[in-house]
């Protein structure tokens, strides 16, 4: 605990002598009498103040939460002796932000009996967020002094992004051997009808579509579509995140990404996640209620690191890219090692999409000639990067941070997947 005297002190102690000195030299008793006061009141803080043995928990309400949840801290404070006044600062993370505002709580506090403070933080961001310590600040009964101490507590809060409910989402060309919530595109036990086709032996009787049968004179039978299940794998670029007033691509690319596997899982897929960027980080893919919290705790974990030594996608295990997997990419197209990375697996075979966080929200404006020609020289550069995924068949869904994900995704699904479709 340290102790720090206040200006006060210094000013009754200046005010008292002047008063005595006054009186000495001009022999004006009176003068004396208007100082004698603060001499006393300094005299009786320097004895009667005395330093309190403080004692401190913090408990927090929760420590998962999504983006704009709540979260309610508690400070509970005991003394040894009686405590005047007592302040209990709340530093708050870049991430989080106070409702009360800058206003500290303040209580008095009786020997021996507890006192709880609380306060309540709101997520603005998802991450892993270290709480700092309070700084507890007492006050002696004159205000001589203040004595100050930092609650030893550490408390580490996961504030996960909050996923946006999508009703479509892109669909993976192949399809897997475990039943899903997915068509297959070839025919077998199913409930969605595909095509009908005349009896052959091993046909099931009660696939047998009686009506044409007896107009033909000939048994059919009705083929079916089965439901199977994907392999989805996010790949989330952690090369570049362009920010402005405190958000970025990398804001937006995850909160996509945690939609987009819970909208997976829901229909009974396998998914994955790909964090390529710096240090490479994987998931297997899964599925799950279970998957859901491994993807989003290793998604809240994402940062931006710089690196001029990094590896390529060979040093990921097999299983993380299952073959006719649907990689969906996460990214704003800016840096060359992503690109290529992407290239890389489409060359490879692999069923791809890349749904582009768009970054012209966050560049800055041009204020000049020379910022406009860069500017338009960019988006040239972007419109190039897309026309070469195009012409590969890989869907492009450009999405703007301002407008949902599933109108963007509606778009791709319906004007892009068909020329991917022609390039498998």
């Amino acid at each position: 605990m340290t102790v720090t005297a206040s200006p006060k002190i210094g000013v009754y102690a200046g005010l008292g002598s002047a008063g005595l000195l006054v009186a000495l030299v001009f022999g004006r008793p009176e003068a004396a009498a208007l100082g004698l006061p603060f001499v006393v009141a300094v005299l009786a803080g320097l004895t009667l103040a005395e330093r309190p043995d403080l004692r401190a928990s913090m408990a927090v309400d929760r420590d998962r939460l999504l983006e704009g949840d709540e979260v309610h801290l508690a400070v509970t404070v005991t003394s040894t002796t009686d405590v005047p006044w007592l302040q209990i600062a709340w530093p708050v993370p870049n991430t989080m932000e106070a409702t009360n505002g800058d206003d500290l709580p303040g209580v008095s506090l009786v020997a021996n009996e507890p006192a709880t403070i609380e306060t309540a933080l709101i997520a603005k961001r998802w991450g892993v967020v270290s709480m700092p310590r309070p700084l507890l600040r007492a006050h002696d009964e004159l205000g001589f002094f203040r004595f100050e101490a930092t609650l030893e507590a550490h408390q580490t809060l996961r504030i996960y992004p909050r996923p946006e409910r999508l009703r479509r989402a892109l669909a993976a060309a192949e399809t897997q051997i475990f039943s899903g919530n997915e068509l297959s595109r070839v025919h077998g036990d199913g409930i969605e009808f595909a095509d009908i086709r005349p009896y052959v032996a091993g046909d099931r009787p009660r696939h047998i579509n009686w009506r044409l049968s007896t107009r033909f004179g000939q048994l059919h039978v009705n083929a079916m579509h089965p439901e199977r299940n994907t392999d989805v794998v996010i790949f989330l670029d952690l090369f570049s995140d362009v920010r402005s007033a405190g958000e970025g691509t990398l804001d937006y690319a995850v909160r996509a990404a945690a939609s987009l596997a819970e909208h997976y899982l829901a229909r009974r897929d396998r998914v994955g996640v790909i964090g390529f960027g710096g240090v490479l980080r994987w998931l297997t893919p899964a599925m799950g209620s279970s998957q859901i919290y491994r993807i989003v705790d290793a998604l809240i974990d994402s940062e931006v690191i710089l690196s001029h030594f990094w590896r390529g996608l060979e040093v990921i295990p097999p299983g993380t890219l299952p073959p006719r997997s649907l990689v969906v990419a996460l990214t704003a197209l800016i840096d060359e090692r992503t690109i290529e990375a992407l290239l890389n697996l489409r060359a490879r075979g692999f069923d791809l999409a890349v749904v582009e966080v768009m970054a012209e929200r966050f560049a800055a404006p041009a204020s000049h000639d020379a910022a406009e020609l860069a500017q338009r020289l960019w988006r040239l550069d972007h419109a190039a990067t897309r026309l070469r995924f195009r012409s590969l068949g890989v869907p492009m869904v450009q999405w703007s941070p301002s407008e949902p994900l599933g109108r963007a995704l509606a778009e791709g699904q319906q004007f892009e997947r068909w020329n991917r479709w022609l390039h498998v």
